[in-house]
């Protein structure tokens, strides 16, 4: 009997307390307004991986598409160590690459990448920058207040 009373008082303080920390949804829920007039981020690849790549150049793609940054959004990737495989001319990006930068977003690659790795530069796309160091354009860049992305 004992037993049968505490398995009821149990039950009975989880029937109360469960509705209490049920999370309750939202569905009006929109995310973040965009009130801002303009946006300003900096993605990076320092990975020679094909499925961290891709993903950057999704998201990339996928904050240039959203509706409330359509149009207020400058964007900008730096390819650092491992990135570089992003830009070389053998590889699969060309045309992703070339439709982001359409859309505005500026293409950089770290010098000191290229010369602590020998990279010949024709190796690469001849429509990409370079800047001085990938880490010291994300240090500026963040201290400018961009907000920066590494997926």
């Amino acid at each position: 009997m004992k037993i049968l009373f505490k398995y009821f008082l149990v039950l009975a303080v989880i029937a109360l307390v469960k509705p209490a920390f049920a999370q309750k949804t939202d569905v009006g829920f929109k995310g973040a307004a965009a009130s801002k007039a303009h946006y300003k981020a900096l993605y990076f690849v320092d990975d020679t991986a094909s499925a961290k790549i891709k993903m950057t150049l999704r998201n990339i793609d996928n904050a240039l598409e959203d509706p409330r940054l359509k149009g207020k959004v400058e964007i900008e990737l730096v390819a650092f160590s491992g990135g570089y495989t992003m830009f070389l001319k053998s590889g699969p990006y060309e045309k992703t690459l070339q439709a982001l930068q359409k859309k505005g977003v500026v293409l950089a690659q770290c010098n000191n990448t290229i010369k602590e790795r020998n990279i010949d530069k024709n190796t690469l796309f001849d429509f990409i920058g370079y800047v001085p160091s990938g880490n010291g354009e994300i240090i500026i860049r963040g201290n400018d207040g961009w907000a920066i992305v590494h997926p």
